[in-house]
């Protein structure tokens, strides 16, 4: 979500007549968008702030510094306090008077004098989200979250569920295709909860309704954009219906990212997750069964409050079950302002890290024998870009959200093409060639 709005930020920038700087140091006004999902996210943004307000101190009169994001949303004005440096605090309901922000910024540079933005608008979708010369691109469907995890702070920084508007949506996948791109991922904090109501039609868009009009839409672009994924997904309200469209229409991609948080429906429970370990076991089998050979996903969260070795054993039992390509796994960390904050039962660090470890140890197990067993394999891929290691080779991504490096021309980049998996170094698939390139 911060690259798809750190994008349209840019645009608007860019819009008005500025440019990127070659360094920060070359900067005069730097815009830190922020995340504040987890601790560690806002400390390295304090860190970052610290190098910037030592810049400052040397330029004082033509240095602007503009924090964005959920972190912004979170901490509001004190977070000058924080850091004195900050001229600007930009919560994810402002972005709207960025424009001002800008002004302010070109009236101050212009005639030394400060301008005050205090206006507090409605959030708003962007137009576009798209990255100067991405072959992939996000394209946000919703915002915010109504769930309530007793662990998450996202409800508080990002709002309740507002769902952009399908017309706006499929505008930017049209606009979308006459810039390059081929690939698309639908995004929202809890994206399958996406609810369109047009007061003038009477008639309500469900997430499954939209699938069907992105393919739609997609269909109408002539395969200049190819591909299509969506998260992020809650499993209480990714439905059988969603399931059946995904399958039916090809366009979507043979992956899913489906949070599951724990294996312990005890944990699931003090989590207020709001489904079991069967139901997520349910959803996992009739996904598998709708399409043979999808890749899964997910978050795993280790050390909740209460959570004891039984639960962890529950949650190791799952994944051996499920067997998840990859994960993004992590030990709790109290979130001032969250429900979970003032929960007893802590787990110290030590126990925490100790059984972490062993959720990351078998996650590795689970990521070496799936890849393993698709050497050999025939896949389609879509070239993304030219490797860092080396300018003769392209790296490019299947489907199923495995990567691949490939021999070839950087004027593949933005084609699909197929490719047998030769041998894996790491989690990379190696290919001798990119053949059959496919317009």
């Amino acid at each position: 979500m911060n690259t798809a709005e750190s994008a349209a930020l840019a645009m608007a920038l860019k819009e008005r007549g500025w440019e990127v700087a070659d360094t920060a140091e070359a900067a005069e006004l730097v815009l830190i968008n922020t995340c504040s999902v987890r601790a560690t996210a806002e400390q390295r943004v304090f860190g970052r702030l610290a190098l910037y307000a030592a810049e400052k101190k040397k330029r004082p009169a033509g240095f602007t510094l503009v924090v964005a994001g959920c972190m912004a949303s979170r901490l509001g004005e004190t977070l000058k306090e924080k850091a004195p440096a900050v001229d600007y605090v930009m919560g994810t309901d402002a972005r709207s008077i960025f424009p001002l922000i800008l002004e302010a910024v070109e009236k101050g540079a212009a005639s030394g004098a400060s301008v005050a933005c205090s206006e507090k608008p409605a959030f708003s979708f962007s137009a576009f989200h798209a990255e100067a010369g991405c072959v992939r691109s996000f394209v946000p469907i919703m915002r915010g979250c109504d769930n309530f995890c007793a662990y998450c702070i996202v409800p508080y920084v990002r709002g309740r569920e507002i769902s952009r508007d399908p017309a706006s949506i499929l505008a930017e996948i049209r606009l979308l295709a006459e810039r390059g791109v081929r690939e698309i991922t639908l995004l929202g904090q809890n994206v399958n909860s996406y609810l369109w109501e047009d007061d003038v039609k009477r008639q309500k868009i469900d997430f499954p309704a939209l699938l069907e009009m992105v393919a739609d839409e997609m269909e109408k672009t002539d395969g200049k954009i190819r591909w299509a994924r969506f998260l992020s997904s809650h499993p209480k309200d990714l439905s059988s219906k969603a399931i059946q469209v995904m399958a039916g229409r090809r366009v979507y991609c043979r992956h899913l990212h489906l949070c599951v948080q724990h294996g312990s429906n005890a944990t699931l429970a003090a989590m207020n997750r709001t489904y079991t370990r069967e139901r997520y076991l349910e959803l996992v089998a009739e996904l598998r069964e709708a399409m043979p050979g999808i890749s899964l996903s997910t978050d795993l969260l280790i050390g909740f409050p209460g959570e004891t070795e039984e639960n962890v054993e529950e949650t190791l039992a799952l994944m051996e079950q499920v067997k998840f390509l990859y994960s993004y796994m992590y030990h709790y960390n109290p979130r001032e302002g969250t429900a979970a904050y003032a929960l007893p039962d802590r787990i110290p660090d030590t126990i925490k890290q100790k059984r972490l470890a062993k959720v990351i140890a078998l996650q590795k197990q689970h990521t070496v024998e799936l890849l393993a067993a698709r050497i050999g394999a025939e896949a389609t891929v879509l070239i993304e870009g030219v490797s860092r290691k080396s300018k003769a080779e392209l790296i490019c991504r299947t489907e199923r959200d495995e990567m691949v490096v490939a021999p070839g021309d950087s004027a593949l980049i933005g084609e699909f093409a197929e490719v047998t998996l030769s041998l894996l170094r790491g989690n990379t698939f190696r290919a001798k060639e990119a053949r059959t390139l496919i317009r």
